[in-house]
């Protein structure tokens, strides 16, 4: 009597976890354009809650473009990321968060070293809640931000996101060198710190 009472005991617990992870938060997506895409995965990249970092290209007319068609120009299309999380783990306000503080917000379709549309700053939200968020954290930044120029970041809906060409996924691991090489040249670290002071970059 004792062991079956212990078997369906195991049994109910079995079940509940069962149950209680069929009903867990499904995962989110956040969709961000900031520049070079190379150097828009590392800061989201090994975050507790991040499940993914895809470079790519959203926002403009082409279906499935090419890296040279979207570096050219004329596409419409931005270099951007869109990372899978676990809302549980990671909320979408400290991804807003990190976004703002690896971006130039004053600056008008230009990155850094990249100028042209295809590098210009913004957040493409994927429903209302994000809508919402993005718009009172940008609100929030334009009455605390530390430089005097106007933000010019987007907000827009998010499009279809097409994932760049293999190579450039993970670039800053799989070509470490030449990726410190491109960030440093571009200066991008250092304006970084000239618009963020201690929080650039985090």
């Amino acid at each position: 009597m004792k062991r079956i009472f212990t078997f369906i005991t195991l049994l109910t617990l079995l079940f509940l976890t069962i149950s209680t992870a069929s009903r867990a938060a499904p995962l989110s997506k956040a969709t961000f354009a900031g520049g070079c895409f190379w150097c828009m995965v590392s800061p989201f990249d090994s975050l507790p809650g991040i499940i993914s970092v895809t470079s790519g290209y959203t926002g403009g007319q082409k279906v499935n473009p090419t890296y040279k068609e979207v570096s050219a120009g004329g596409t419409g299309h931005a270099e951007a990321v869109q990372i899978i999380f676990d809302p549980a783990r990671i909320g979408y306000q400290k991804l807003l968060d990190i976004y703002w503080h690896n971006i130039d917000p004053p600056t008008v379709d230009r990155q850094f070293c990249d100028s042209g549309d295809q590098y210009r700053s913004a957040i493409f939200y994927h429903d209302a809640e994000q809508a919402r968020l993005a718009k009172a954290s940008l609100a929030k930044l334009a009455k605390d931000k530390p430089f005097p120029e106007p933000i010019v970041t987007e907000i827009t809906a998010a499009t279809a996101f097409y994932p760049a060409e293999e190579y450039h996924q993970n670039y800053y691991k799989k070509n470490p060198i030449r990726y410190k090489y491109y960030r440093t040249g571009c200066g991008r670290d250092q304006r970084l710190r000239e618009l963020w002071g201690s929080k650039a970059g985090h």
